[in-house]
């Protein structure tokens, strides 16, 4: 049987050519609005998606009146995933945690230095034909604690990183027994002890309804005035507008974000911040990470349509 794939965000070549190997007939079609995927989507037994498309309860319904069996997500969050449709749809879906780890660990490990050296303003004020030294003396990050919200893959390698850096790590996951947390290296840690006593907080977890505007006001009333908080995760895990407002009154040192709760985040306050930096969702933006996600993927689903994995 010859199987129709349909690849709905830009992904690297070695992810169709797999595909194609393997015999099936393959479409990119990046760019599709909800409507024009909902009125395709029958036509294929496999889709693969990256962040950009949003896989829907009416997408995959309409996939389950056609041919579609598997939703293959190039990375490791599912949150634009109806994970609860598929099922119920009997619909497959993978995807590919891990790969893309060290990517965005190392982002968070330059959001250290960066937001420590205020970097962020002193680049943009030598770019303006300025030379400032006073008020931009920063802080060195050896002898601090980071405060990690999940311990995940990215968190561990994380954690691994900063202390080879000289920080001390104290991290918080509910998945993990403390024998778990002490074997990564690491302290186990309360949320509201990380809160108190961390220089940096940095999140490592999902969006979900329980996580939603984790970091807010009142989180932001217990933070370090000299503290640092970075999301490198998912947008909506800290209220922007609470956020925006502690640094704009000083409550809180810097922030980083390479995720937005809307992306782009127009219009958002907090990029008029000279103590606010950010980068548009580019934790997994590596060749490295790029090519391992869009392989795994195609692996995965060619295995599960060819019958090795059932």
């Amino acid at each position: 049987m010859s199987f129709k794939i349909l690849i709905s965000d830009k992904i690297e070549s070695i992810c169709p050519e797999i595909f194609s190997k393997a015999g099936f007939t393959v479409d990119e079609k990046s760019g599709l609005t909800p409507a024009e995927l909902q009125a395709a989507i029958g036509d294929y037994h496999g889709l693969v998606v990256r962040s950009a498309t949003t896989v829907t309860e009416k997408v995959l319904a309409s996939g389950a009146a056609g041919n579609l069996k598997i939703v293959g997500r190039a990375g490791a969050g599912l949150d634009n995933i109806d994970l609860k449709a598929a099922e119920a749809h009997g619909i497959k879906v993978v995807n590919t945690p891990g790969l893309n780890a060290n990517a965005v660990a190392e982002l968070v490990i330059a959001y250290l230095v960066i937001l420590a050296r205020k970097l962020g303003p002193a680049m943009s004020s030598i770019k303006a034909g300025r030379w400032e030294k006073k008020g931009l003396a920063g802080t060195e990050i050896s002898g601090k604690t980071i405060g990690l919200v999940g311990l995940g893959a990215v968190g561990r390698l994380v954690a691994k990183k900063a202390i080879g850096l000289g920080l001390s790590v104290i991290a918080y996951d509910p998945f993990l027994t403390k024998a778990d947390i002490e074997a990564a290296g690491v302290s186990e840690a309360a949320l509201d002890q990380i809160w108190a006593q961390a220089d940096f907080i940095s999140l490592h977890l999902p969006k979900t309804p329980e996580t939603v505007n984790l970091i807010g006001a009142e989180v932001l009333s217990k933070v370090k005035k000299s503290a640092f908080i970075i999301n490198c995760a998912r947008g909506g895990l800290v209220d922007e507008e609470a956020l925006s407002v502690a640094l704009t009154e000083g409550r809180l040192a810097g922030a980083a974000a390479d995720v937005f709760v809307s992306e782009p985040p127009d219009g958002s306050p907090l990029l008029a911040l000279d103590n606010f930096v950010a980068t548009p969702h580019l934790g997994a933006s590596t060749l490295e990470a790029q090519l391992g996600v869009a392989e795994k993927v195609a692996e995965l689903m060619v295995d599960f349509l060819t019958g090795v994995v059932k």
